[in-house]
């Protein structure tokens, strides 16, 4: 990784005894206590060297800075040339850097799927497709088999298949995917599944980050209408029991 850096090192604090000729995991280490006290830039500045010393850990915070314009400008494309870097080494299952190998599959994916505008990544949903399920697969991420789930069931980069997409939903809901549970439930109403569909929704709102409960309470509010008062008194039942972990 070639990083152009205006200053030097003058931002390092002396007494710490990091400069840019350090180690990398002090220089990560460095950054990292920089970003938490609010030093963004002198965390840049760390975590830049580090990367050039080709530290995993820094190299995936310094994607994330650019891609959620933390501390620097927003820049997508700069973010997607890192975590390409990060993606091209490859990992171990299991290793210390699988965490930062799968969030980075995850976040090209992600651009795959929708493109850059005003760079050269275009879409390309055949690539966001498997690299989704290459993080589905070797890394069980529930994440993954969701969006990998979604792009099958529309048939973006490929053919559509719902039992393959139902194969996934499965798998990302038994791990408390609740974007997962209430995608299968609502699949599983439609094949007339009526009482355990509208259990897998009902559950799927305890479990909702906020970004994500509007369109899970409108899919199972469709849901609810549409089903006699005794589907819903047992699907309310059976709910509170995958609640408890009981997994039907």
């Amino acid at each position: 990784m070639s990083v152009s850096l205006i200053n030097p090192a003058g931002a390092f604090d002396i007494s710490s005894g990091v400069t840019k000729e350090s180690g990398p995991f002090d220089l990560f280490k460095f950054g990292f206590k920089a970003y938490k006290n609010g030093q963004k830039k002198d965390a840049v500045e760390a975590y830049k060297y580090a990367a050039e010393k080709g530290h995993t850990g820094s190299r995936w915070a310094l994607a994330n800075m650019y891609a959620y314009g933390d501390g620097v400008a927003q820049n997508d494309f700069e973010a997607f040339k890192i975590y390409s870097q990060i993606a091209s080494q490859g990992v171990e299952p299991g290793s210390e850097d699988t965490g930062f190998f799968v969030n980075a599959l995850l976040a090209l994916a992600d651009y795959y799927r929708h493109g850059i505008p005003g760079s050269p990544v275009k879409t390309d949903l055949a690539q966001a497709r498997q690299l989704y399920f290459q993080a589905a697969s070797t890394f069980g991420v529930a994440e993954a088999q969701f969006q990998l789930a979604r792009m099958i069931l529309a048939g973006e980069g490929g053919s559509p298949n719902l039992q393959q997409a139902k194969k996934w939903l499965n798998q990302a809901r038994k791990s408390g995917h609740p974007g997962a549970m209430a995608v299968f439930g609502n699949l599983l109403f439609q094949e007339g599944q009526t009482v355990r569909g509208l259990a897998f929704l009902t559950a799927a709102l305890d479990r909702c980050s906020k970004k994500d409960c509007n369109w899970m309470e409108q899919m199972q509010e469709d849901a609810f209408s549409m089903s006699s008062e005794e589907d819903r008194r047992g699907a309310v039942a059976l709910a509170q029991q995958l609640g408890k972990g009981a997994d039907d």
